[in-house]
């Protein structure tokens, strides 16, 4: 935490980019973290918010998440910690086949999981982990996850159609007639957008704010363990691996820095943080995409402002009031910012084949990816005896199964170019 003052403090040179380890004068530092606060709500919320999970309780443990990724990475990676989208299918599908604390259960499974992960990571590299979930693998499973959350989306927009389609316009405006922050904030800005028609049109009940204390504890769960679960949170390891080394690779590559030595350190953080807010009655926690994009737009990487940002979130979680005020929102607005983000979710994995010009002419990964869309999108389910594997859990398998068993097999009668050896 001894940052050094860049520059002068006051401004960033064209050019320049003020390091992790470096900070401007406290005043903009501590603007800095607000900003950073501003941009994870419209995500961070809306996780607890689709899945009934208390907004301050995912608040609090967002922050201190955030405290344990920046210790346990030595301050070298700017990271803010949200509510992971992954989590939301498996949260939902647990809720409702159980209760809230089994769901907590498999969030907590699914941390501990994460953390053993980026211990492997740390100890022997993360070479092996490409080799078994490559960008062909990844990029199926992102997009599984989305699509498989679509007809949550539909089930929130038919309870008011008029409000989810003024959500959803929004956004899209706001993305397309906006610059830099305002423009990666659209989620944010529709959602308030649809809110306010909510409450025009009398949809928002306001009764549990004006009941609600101005200081008091979050509300915390005890989460319990049932082995039919497992299915349902495993398979999002996977996803939270390619997401966080998507984004340690990305600071690296706008800082400068090599971050490859602490890769395991920030998977291990991420599942820590996840298994503490499991612990507690939080949503999965891991790192932002929206942060990462803030930091693009100011060239300000230092972790000063990370600190801060971690420190408000903790003292918004404290704020019983605030809280209710979250938990208003209707359905029909999570609808229509579910359907953008349930659909972004979906496309990201396209956009990992697209980067990594993963070529469908190869019958392995048009295979691959055909039967793992549908086992996810149609959400095939499988039960044996108490365990349960839903379409993420089972298309996540089949996507590993038929890429590694058909290069396997292929290798030996060699019907078709292997797609790795044709990648590199």
């Amino acid at each position: 935490m001894g940052w050094t003052l860049h520059g002068d403090g006051r401004e960033v040179r064209a050019g320049e980019v003020v390091r992790p380890s470096e900070r401007l004068t406290w005043p903009r530092t501590i603007g800095l973290g607000f900003q950073h606060v501003v941009a994870m709500f419209g995500a961070t919320f809306l996780v607890p918010l689709l899945v009934g999970f208390p907004p301050s309780t995912t608040l609090l443990f967002s922050g201190l998440g955030t405290m344990i990724f920046l210790v346990l990475t030595a301050g070298r990676v700017p990271s803010y910690l949200g509510s992971s989208f992954a989590f939301i299918a498996p949260i939902t599908a647990a809720t409702q086949s159980h209760d809230m604390s089994a769901a907590l259960g498999g969030v907590v499974m699914a941390g501990v999981v994460l953390a053993a992960v980026g211990a492997l990571v740390q100890a022997f590299g993360h070479a092996w982990l490409r080799a078994f979930m490559p960008p062909m693998v990844t990029g199926a499973i992102v997009a599984l996850i989305g699509l498989n959350l679509a007809p949550a989306a539909k089930n929130n927009v038919v309870t008011s159609p008029v409000t989810a389609t003024v959500t959803v316009l929004v956004v899209l405006l706001v993305t397309v007639a906006t610059r830099r922050l305002l423009s990666r904030l659209a989620i944010l800005l529709g959602v308030l957008a649809g809110y306010l028609v909510a409450v025009l049109r009398d949809e928002v009940d306001f009764t549990k704010v004006g009941d609600a204390g101005w200081l008091g504890m979050p509300d915390l769960t005890t989460p319990t363990f049932h082995l039919g679960v497992v299915g349902l949170f495993v398979p999002v390891v996977l996803v939270l691996v390619a997401e966080n080394v998507g984004h340690v690779r990305s600071v690296a590559a706008m800082t400068g820095e090599d971050l490859d030595p602490v890769t395991g350190r920030a998977l291990m953080a991420d599942g820590l943080a996840t298994t503490l807010a499991g612990f507690g009655g939080g949503s999965g926690t891991t790192t932002y995409a929206e942060n990462i994009g803030v930091m693009a737009a100011t060239r300000v990487y230092s972790t000063a402002a990370y600190w801060v940002a971690a420190l408000v979130a903790l003292g918004l979680s404290f704020l019983p009031k605030f809280g209710a005020l979250i938990a208003t929102v209707p359905a029909g607005v999570l609808g229509g910012a579910g359907t953008v983000l349930y659909g972004m979710i979906g496309l990201l994995g396209v956009r990992i084949w697209v980067e990594n010009k993963v070529d469908f002419g190869n019958p392995i990964n048009l295979m691959t990816g055909a039967v793992a869309l549908i086992i996810g999108i149609a959400d095939y389910t499988w039960v044996i005896g108490d365990l349960t594997f839903a379409g993420i859990a089972l298309g996540t398998a089949a996507a590993l199964l038929c890429y590694h068993g058909m290069r396997a097999i292929n290798r030996v009668t060699g019907a078709v170019p292997d797609p790795e050896t044709a990648a590199s």
